[in-house]
């Protein structure tokens, strides 16, 4: 059982509480045992000083009866009343006689003149004096009287009774001695050890008669020696390593002499019946203790077992296993855990089915997808390696997919893509041989035709061509939809299915891009798209690292001669392939999306450039090409927006170029995105005008400022009276429009004078100038000097 697990912590936990609690509650007994058994000593000493005191007073009353008897005795007062010395023989012998017949030390007779007359002992006699004295007058007024004096540090207990005949003719004293009998008796009658003591004015103590053997007195006469005074109450002396609870009971003082009985009890004694009942208790501990341990070590198993189970379970869960049986019968907390555990079993394993579904199936055209298919390639190659079989795989992109979806909208698409696939799926199910179909994303199919040759897999291609031409009727329309198709094959092409999807798709894009309906994949086909990928690779590296250059070439007014505008141009100054002329990378960058960042580039450096000019007074409307894609986003206002606020232009210092073709390519989407940049303030022009194939109805809706002739007409509009028709129409075509016409490769003085002539607008070409890096137009503007016309 390890220390850190639940088990051992349920067990851990119990034994803990259960040993705290038995603890407190010895120490609870244990502090009430020693303080009942205090309490029961205090009160023992306390009755034990009462029953001394009736002792004493016992002891004193029959004195007192003997000292009246001799006080009574009428030869004794015969005696007395004689004063020769026969008389004092008597008196003598007599208090000697009865002195030893009720045991006292000394007896005497005092007269009435405060004399003594007679004694048994001289020396006792003469201490015993002064107290005697003082206690005449009390035993004529009491018949009697009593005390304690302490002579030669030893306490007596003295006896005074007055002699009557009738008047007072004389007073017998009698002395009892404090000794070993009277704490031998004390000992007897209450069970209490008895020390009796004495302590002379300078505070040294004598022991004097003792219940304790001689050696325990040894060992409490250090003890005493430190006290200064008689403690009031009890004390705690350790007596022959025994405990002692003591209480000092002051018995007679006499001189400066103090005489005390020291009562004594044993705690040790007193609580032996208390300590067998906490071995008892103790004993009874350690059995609940075991017995709890063993309680709670079944308790955790039976609580640890079924949770040990259950992480078993989720740990077969988490492999996949989900045949696992977590039923439980129990009724309590643990019950429910494990049925709840089934049912995340259950959800848990429903769910995954769904993720498979949704990982492995197109949920729109409920076909394979790009990973099923995937998975089915490659074991289908792994086949075909086992029999030396060949192996080819079919791709296809629908033509006009997107148009369709801009237009019609996607759930119209989603739709048309159902139809597609059902159409596919039923040409595919009538064939002999096994094909099968996914749908890779988007408007991207795939075929895998195990088993077959590259002969096969044409024929299959030209089927799925042929049955796309039928038009498909969707929501009361007819749609008419093409496709470009790839083919690659194993062993030919690829022997990894990766790699062979990647070739099916370089043939599928160039079929598009050729529009040859089906291409086999070849080499030279790869060789393209690399150097198109790395072409890509290197032209983001080539804005990140400021390779790009911006080049401007002036557009003159043929009627002054003035420079008023300039065509932003870019060029690529390749660190290895020196300049790049954009005829190479421009085509490439419009199929790709990455005209949209070039585009933004050069919006940035011709504001900066407008902004530089501005500063030094020369104000021209600075021309910047847009491109289909451009014009299909539409944040491209809200960013041009943002660029002349950045470098505080105006709006009105940029003319937008665009060409037919791109606007006839998505016209609605197109005349929106110009509408919103001239609402800006920009100027609108058509370029290449004449190349294209737009309606001029549609021409006039645009919001269009400036056309602008391709210079395939203006270059031999001087020998060839056709271009010169053509130039002179669309110039005319443009003033009637409204519009400013601009005319491209000017590149000699005829050109210049024709156009004049003609009265077109604006020119730019070769004659003026060539492009220029963008930091030298300044100095050219201010240089410029305008051709003379021809008379």
């Amino acid at each position: 059982m390890r220390f850190r697990s639940l088990e051992s912590r349920i067990v851990t936990l119990f034994l803990v509480l259960l040993i705290v609690v038995q603890l407190v509650g010895l120490a609870v007994i244990q502090r009430g045992i020693d303080s009942n058994a205090r309490t029961a000593i205090a009160a023992e000493l306390v009755n034990g000083g009462k029953v001394f005191a009736r002792l004493m007073d016992q002891n004193a009353q029959n004195l007192r009866n003997g000292a009246r008897l001799l006080a009574r005795d009428t030869g004794f007062l015969a005696a007395i009343g004689n004063t020769d010395e026969g008389d004092r023989a008597t008196i003598e012998s007599a208090l000697a006689n009865h002195g030893r017949r009720i045991k006292a030390s000394m007896t005497m007779l005092v007269s009435p003149e405060r004399k003594v007359v007679a004694s048994t002992s001289d020396a006792q006699a003469a201490g015993l004096e002064h107290m005697v004295v003082t206690m005449l007058d009390k035993a004529e007024e009491s018949d009697g009287a009593n005390g304690v004096a302490v002579v030669e540090r030893m306490p007596y207990q003295i006896v005074v009774v007055p002699v009557k005949a009738p008047v007072t003719i004389g007073f017998v004293v009698m002395a009892f001695p404090l000794d070993e009998r009277l704490a031998r008796d004390m000992r007897e009658t209450t069970a209490l050890q008895t020390l009796l003591l004495t302590r002379d004015a300078r505070g040294h103590w004598l022991p004097v008669a003792s219940s304790w053997p001689p050696a325990s007195v040894g060992t409490i006469m250090p003890q005493l020696q430190s006290m200064r005074s008689v403690p009031a109450g009890a004390v705690d002396l350790a007596i022959d390593g025994d405990r002692y609870s003591v209480r000092m009971t002051p018995i007679g003082e006499d001189d400066g002499h103090v005489a005390v009985a020291m009562l004594g009890r044993s705690i040790d004694e007193a609580t032996a019946e208390y300590e067998r009942l906490e071995h008892w208790l103790l004993g009874l501990t350690v059995a609940g203790i075991v017995i709890c341990a063993v309680a709670s070590v079944l308790t955790a198993k039976r609580i640890a077992q079924p949770l040990r189970q259950l992480a078993e379970s989720a740990r077969r869960l988490e492999q996949g296993d989900y045949k696992v049986d977590i039923a439980s019968s129990r009724a309590d907390e643990i019950g429910a855990l494990a049925n709840a555990f089934g049912s995340m079993r259950d959800g848990i394993a429903k769910r995954e089915q769904e993720i498979k579904r949704l990982a492995y199936w197109d949920p729109l055209t409920n076909l394979p997808n790009r990973a099923q298919f995937l998975l089915k390639l490659n074991d289908s190659l792994g086949d075909a390696k086992k029999r030396g079989g060949s192996v080819y795989v079919l791709m296809m992109d629908l033509d006009r997919f997107k148009h369709v979806n801009d237009v019609m909208g996607h759930s119209f698409g989603d739709a048309l893509l159902k139809l597609v696939a059902g159409r596919l799926q039923q040409l595919l199910a009538n064939r002999r041989h096994q094909a099968y179909l996914a749908r890779l994303g988007g408007d991207e199919f795939a075929v895998l035709l195990p088993g077959s040759d590259l002969g096969q897999a044409v024929v299959v291609a030209s089927e799925i061509l042929q049955a796309l031409e039928t038009p498909l009727s969707l929501e009361q329309q007819m749609v008419d939809i093409g496709a470009g198709i790839g083919i690659a094959g194993y062993p030919e092409h690829g022997v990894d299915g990766e790699e062979l999807l990647g070739k099916t798709e370089v043939a599928m894009y160039t079929a598009k891009q050729r529009n040859d309906g089906a291409v086999v994949y070849e080499e030279s086909i790869d060789e393209g798209s690399q150097q198109s990928l790395s072409l890509l690779t290197e032209l983001r590296r080539a804005v990140e690292n400021n390779e790009l250059r911006l080049f401007v070439q002036p557009k003159i007014t043929f009627s002054s001669g003035s420079v008023v505008g300039a065509e932003a141009l870019v060029r690529w100054q390749h660190p290895v392939r020196g300049n790049v002329f954009p005829d190479q990378f421009i085509p490439f960058a419009e199929q790709t999306g990455f005209i949209r960042v070039l585009t933004q580039w050069v919006l940035e450096r011709s504001a900066e450039l407008c902004h530089a000019l501005a500063q030094r007074g020369i104000h021209l409307k600075v021309s910047v090409n847009l491109s289909t894609r451009d014009l299909l986003d539409q944040d491209l206002p809200v960013k041009v927006a943002e660029i002349f606020m950045r470098h505080h232009v105006s709006p009105g210092a940029f003319c937008l170029e665009i060409t037919e073709s791109a606007i006839m390519d998505d016209p609605v989407r197109a005349q929106q995105t110009l509408e919103r940049l001239h609402a800006m303030g920009c100027d609108l022009s058509i370029d290449d005008f004449g190349t294209g194939y737009s309606s001029l109805a549609y021409l006039k809706r645009l919001p269009v400022d400036e056309l602008k002739i391709d210079k395939s007409f203006v270059l031999n509009m001087a020998n060839d009276v056709g271009d010169a028709k053509i130039v002179r129409s669309t110039i005319d075509l443009g003033h009637n429009m409204g519009l400013r016409v601009v005319a491209e490769g000017v590149e000699d003085d005829a050109a210049w004078n024709i156009l004049a002539e003609m009265g077109c607008d604006q020119g730019q070409g070769y004659f003026m100038s060539r492009p220029m890096p963008a930091d030298q137009l300044a100095g050219w503007v201010e240089n410029w000097r305008a051709p003379a016309l021809a008379e």
